[in-house]
């Protein structure tokens, strides 16, 4: 999901729009009992998130990349172009073997089943605030004659639809995944290679859940928050895990529990999620997909002149990675958390769009 959006009925099409970060403050002083009681609550999160940020100020601002040079030589040494030869299709979904797939059948021991898609917002939704600035635009949802059949339209492009990015919707420099030239790849009638349809057979793989809130012991992070290597490898100690070639891994960083507490804000603007220093730990372990339940890269990106969304194009343009933004992580938290089991199989089925640029999805997890 970069700068670039596209229309489900049409292709590539710039359509985001950036508004201002909606701000909100804790309850107000007062002289009463509850109100004080209310302030202080108010102060402990603001302790929290202050906490948070010094906990990543030092950290994030020495990390390589720091700005568009040391990108550039990062998205150099890692990239992948050429490692499933020079005509393919599918990037690091091929990392997932038949032996990958029979051992994530085995994991839904329960078939206990888990959405992992957000209901797509309508103009007509009710919240706080405006949920489209800075995130998108509605979905429109148009009911013909007799109210028995419908029209869907929506830019699932966007920080606000659940959805997957495919391999031709990160151009850089002129070059698309594997190297294919991006005037020959992106047209006005669709991506001539790397289109979402490469992707008609599904994915079946282990799924596993980084919950960094739980890590951290608060509800959420705060918009901002950068996810490092570290953080990953924590989390793979205290939930028993280890992420290995072939996983599908999702970052949960609270983002749908702040919004039905504080209401919508431009993630556009200012979002937690995965710093790009990561890149190399996820070639090196063989990630097949990776998701989040925002747009991925923390946000603003710590890369001086960079790329908009720079993991977006390391992932997919370097590696090959197809990106599974704003999943709806809350109840698959809780069932991974009242389970004490991290890992589960994951479906995901994008629609077969011939030259897509990607699809919306409703990724399952199956216990």
């Amino acid at each position: 999901m970069r700068r670039v959006r596209c229309l489900i009925s049409i292709g590539v099409a710039t359509v985001v729009s950036f508004g201002f970060l909606l701000r909100w403050a804790g309850p107000a002083n007062g002289g009463t009992p509850h109100l004080a009681r209310a302030a202080n609550a108010a102060e402990k999160t603001r302790t929290t998130s202050r906490d948070q940020a010094r906990s990543i100020e030092p950290s994030a601002t020495a990390r390589f990349p720091k700005n568009v040079e040391e990108f550039d030589r990062m998205f150099e040494d890692i990239k992948d172009w050429g490692r499933w030869g020079p005509n393919d299709q599918l990037g690091a979904a091929n990392l997932i073997t038949e032996t990958d797939r029979r051992q994530a059948i085995a994991l839904a021991r329960l078939g206990r089943v888990v959405s992992m898609a957000h209901p797509y917002l309508t103009a007509s939704s009710e919240g706080k605030g405006n949920p489209f600035e800075g995130n998108g635009s509605p979905f429109e949802h148009t009911m013909k004659q007799g109210f028995s059949m419908d029209i869907y339209k929506f830019d699932y492009h966007s920080f606000i639809h659940t959805h997957l990015d495919g391999l031709c919707h990160a151009p850089y420099k002129g070059k698309d995944y594997n190297g294919y030239p991006t005037a020959e790849v992106n047209t006005e009638n669709g991506c001539t290679k790397l289109g979402v349809e490469n992707l008609k057979n599904g994915v079946v793989t282990r799924g596993i859940l980084i919950d960094i809130p739980r890590l951290r012991n608060v509800p959420y992070l705060e918009p901002g928050t950068p996810v490092f290597v570290e953080d990953i490898e924590a989390w793979e100690k205290t939930a028993g895990v280890k992420i290995s070639s072939g996983d599908a891994i999702f970052l949960r960083t609270g983002r749908w529990a702040r919004w039905a507490k504080l209401g919508p804000w431009a993630l556009s603007q200012n979002e937690a999620g995965f710093h790009s220093s990561i890149a190399p730990w996820l070639k090196k372990r063989g990630v097949a997909f990776i998701g989040s339940d925002g747009g991925l890269d923390v946000l603003p990106s710590l890369v001086e002149n960079g790329p908009f969304e720079p993991l977006h194009v390391l992932s997919i343009n370097a590696l090959g990675i197809a990106i599974l933004d704003n999943h709806d992580l809350e109840a698959v938290a809780e069932t991974a958390a009242a389970l004490n089991r991290w890992e589960f199989m994951v479906i995901i089925a994008p629609l077969v769009v011939t030259g897509g640029t990607g699809s919306p999805v409703n990724s399952l997890a199956i216990f």
